[in-house]
């Protein structure tokens, strides 16, 4: 039996009985045409047509009834005549004005009354569809997908979609057994897209896109701005509308709004949503949106950070991409839930006083055949040059950036985050890949510019204007971009001739000190360059310093597993590190499980093993990384000036054979002073003295090695007072001792 994508019946049309001479007769041709859904313009065919004055025909294509009637306004019922075996229905009728009407159906399931969607005009919404084209236009998204509208008093589904290049373009789904002939699309020539009403459909129906290329039948494509979609392996969109979620936060954005992120702490937990934890009981499955709401937010709420990163939401088709490929840009995976259940979720972070930060893919998207590529029978999204639109690293496709309209789609994509659900940021994945040409290619596997170079110049305009867009629509919130090479001023406004980012993760620092970390410490001395050099460049970017999850798979093991040494000193070169961290200009970003010591490389089957914290060496370095987030929240000099020279000062940079650092962070009060002192050997040092940039009593505000946190409990008492002592050209020092691998932060403070 053949599927309704593949044919209607192949028998001629009969020639339809005459049915008086007073108005032409349908070819059969056209007919024929629009049984097989081949014709242009079904609109022109289909529904209610003034064929004489005062003389309308009716006409159907219903390819399940046995019989079909057309029922007026007033209830008159007429009968309608089949003028093709395949279920082409029509009759004639006398009228003044268009005829208001619903069809009755009688199938094989009994009969049925519906609305017919080709006797409802043009549906484009307000605007039209031009602004899908404007860079920084909402249109992509208001204009284009699933939006449910009442037309005539009428409830139903609008469905757009940007396939230019189509022949024909069809809705299908359940409602209407996936019989491509039954929904054909009208086509707006000039802005390439297709749109229908479809009177009576409810809200999480499975609907996909038929599109007929001159080659045949595309394989079925889910909707690229469906607002929901199934849950994977299942690849349907589903009929949501674009979200008009209640999210009580309006405080929350109020601060948001007046709030400097610069000068402010942002300490951030780096979050996969499918294994944070599971529920054993329930065969391992993941947590929800709404659980995940009752449990991780009062949990980083707990360790005092003040965001949370999710890797990518955006519905995805392969578990093992963790989100990076996404297909469905507008739609928050269902794996975990609904979109009200993803809004749960930041409504929870917020009312905690937690910003919600998306990981943002808009460099490549996945090859599937439900998907983006090759959408319309042309490379409509992707550059069709491979050199240019395939990516070999991760064999995905590369977004065509010179296109207005898929640039578009991609900053309203971004808008779309922030205005509906309230997202606090963007953190931009794989930037380097989209501003180079030739990144990850050898000669002769790109095309330079137009200029010669090998910077992709739509890509950067796209970021310039996404960023652009970002901050003017939405005081507060923050774009990240992951980039990792010296491409210069990520971080800096357009204006300036940047990137218009508002931080940069700093992936130097990140390779040199996991470098420098993991190195048995009697080598450290020949490697200190890798904790110093950081700062040769720190303030050419607002960094952010991040221990992601890119540092804890594909055999990199656990950070806590690259530190060397016995049990007791890979913790205690782990809380060292950290101390380092926190201690050093840059925002703070750390993955989940590394906060408590995960001893095993993260996968994203199996949940984190949270049975380490019965152990006292892993609940110690999660009360550390509490404690240093209290700190790092309480002192201002370790964030005011995080982007600035005159917040950071060394006091020890040379002393390599020791392994030890010592530095000053300064805040925007003068007299507002932080020490911070490293030992990265397992030797005690006391009596060390250094000079500092103030006289006074520095109190100890944390000390990495303390009992709490599974160390030795050497430190300095409560704290240390100056002495008129020149050390390291200052008049003023301290002598400190200093615990083995270990790092101790002193405030500077008025007795």
């Amino acid at each position: 039996m053949k599927s309704p994508r593949e044919t209607a019946s192949a028998d001629a049309a009969p020639a339809p009985p005459s049915r008086g001479a007073e108005a032409p007769v349908l070819d059969p041709a056209v007919i024929r045409a629009a049984v097989f859904a081949e014709h242009g313009d079904v609109f022109a065919i289909l529904g209610p047509h003034e064929i004489a004055p005062g003389l309308w025909e009716i006409r159907a294509l219903l390819p399940e009834a046995l019989g079909a009637e057309a029922v007026l306004e007033g209830g008159k019922t007429l009968a309608m005549e089949r003028l093709h075996p395949d279920g082409f229905f029509a009759v004639r009728l006398a009228a003044r004005e268009r005829p208001v009407y619903r069809l009755r159906l009688r199938t094989t399931r009994g009969s049925e009354l519906r609305h017919d969607p080709y006797r409802f005009g043009p549906v484009a919404p307000p605007g039209g569809y031009d602004g899908i084209r404007h860079l920084g236009s909402d249109a992509p998204y208001r204009a284009l997908g699933a939006h449910p509208v009442t037309i005539e008093g009428v409830p139903g589904f609008r469905f757009a979609v940007w396939a230019p290049n189509a022949r024909r373009v069809s809705v299908v789904g359940d409602f209407n057994d996936w019989d491509g002939r039954r929904h054909v699309m009208r086509l707006y020539h000039d802005q390439g897209v297709w749109e229908i009403f479809i009177p009576g459909l409810q809200a999480n129906l499975r609907y996909k896109f038929e599109i007929k290329t001159g080659s045949g039948l595309l394989p079925l494509k889910a909707d690229p701005v469906a607002f929901a979609a199934e849950r994977p392996p299942a690849t349907a969109s589903l009929t949501h509308g674009l979200p008009e979620i209640a999210i009580d936060d309006a405080d929350w954005l109020a601060r948001r709004a007046t709030t400097e992120l610069r000068r402010s702490p942002v300490s951030i937990y780096e979050v996969h949503l499918g294994s944070w934890a599971r529920v054993p009981e329930e065969g391992g499955r993941s947590l929800t949106y709404r659980e995940l709401a009752d449990r991780l937010i009062p949990y980083v709420k707990d360790l005092g950070y003040t965001h949370i990163e999710l890797l990518p939401v955006s519905e995805h088709p392969f578990d093992g991409s963790w989100g990076y490929q996404p297909l469905a840009l507008f739609a928050p995976t269902s794996r975990f839930g609904t979109p009200e259940d993803f809004a749960v979720l930041v409504e929870a972070a917020h009312k905690a006083g937690i910003g919600i930060i998306l990981d943002w893919v808009a460099g490549h998207f996945p090859v599937d055949a439900h998907g983006l590529g090759y959408f319309d029978g042309t490379h409509l999204y992707e550059h069709a040059d491979p050199r240019q639109g395939f990516h070999q690293d991760w064999g995905t496709y590369i977004y065509n950036f010179d296109r207005s309209e898929v640039s578009s789609f991609l900053v309203a994509n971004a808008r779309f985050w922030l205005e509906r659900y309230h997202v606090d940021g963007l953190r931009v994945d794989a930037v380097a890949s989209m501003i180079y040409l030739d990144y990850s290619r050898k000669a002769g596997e790109w095309i330079p510019n137009q200029f010669g170079g090998n910077e992709n110049l739509g890509a950067i305009h796209f970021l310039r204007r996404m960023n652009e867009t970002v901050y003017l629509d939405h005081p507060g919130v923050m774009t990240v971009a992951e980039e990792s090479t010296a491409f210069p001023g990520v971080s800096h406004p357009t204006y300036d001739g940047g990137l218009g980012f508002g931080f940069k993760w700093n992936m130097g620092w990140m390779h040199d000190t996991l470098r420098y970390i993991s190195h048995d410490p009697v080598h450290r001395r020949f490697h200190h360059n890798d904790l110093t050099f950081g700062l040769l460049y720190a303030y050419t970017e607002n960094y952010i310093l991040p221990i992601s999850h890119d540092e804890v798979v594909h055999g990199k093991g656990s950070l806590l597993g690259k530190m060397p040494g016995d049990r007791w000193r890979k913790f205690a070169n782990l809380r060292a590190y950290l101390g380092f961290m926190w201690g050093h200009p840059g925002k703070k970003l750390l993955f989940m499980g590394s906060e408590f010591a995960q001893e095993r490389e993260w996968t994203h089957r199996e949940s984190l093993d949270w049975h380490l914290l019965e152990d006292p060496l892993h609940r110690g370095v999660q009360s550390l990384v509490r404690d240093l987030n209290g700190a790092y929240r309480a002192l201002p000099p370790l964030y005011e000036r995080d982007h600035e020279p005159g917040g950071f000062e060394w006091l020890v940079i040379d002393d390599a054979d020791n392994s030890v650092l010592v530095f000053a962070r300064r805040g925007a009060d003068p007299g507002s002073v932080v020490v911070v002192a490293c030992n990265f050997t397992p030797v005690p040092r006391g009596e060390y003295r250094f000079g500092v940039p103030l006289p006074g009593f520095y109190r100890e505000v944390l000390n990495t090695d303390a009992e709490a946190y599974g160390g030795s409990n050497m430190g300095n008492l409560g704290g240390v007072a100056s002495e008129a002592i020149s050390s390291h050209g200052r008049p003023d020092s301290l002598t400190i001792t200093l615990p083995p691998l270990a790092t101790v932060i002193f405030e500077r403070v008025d007795r």
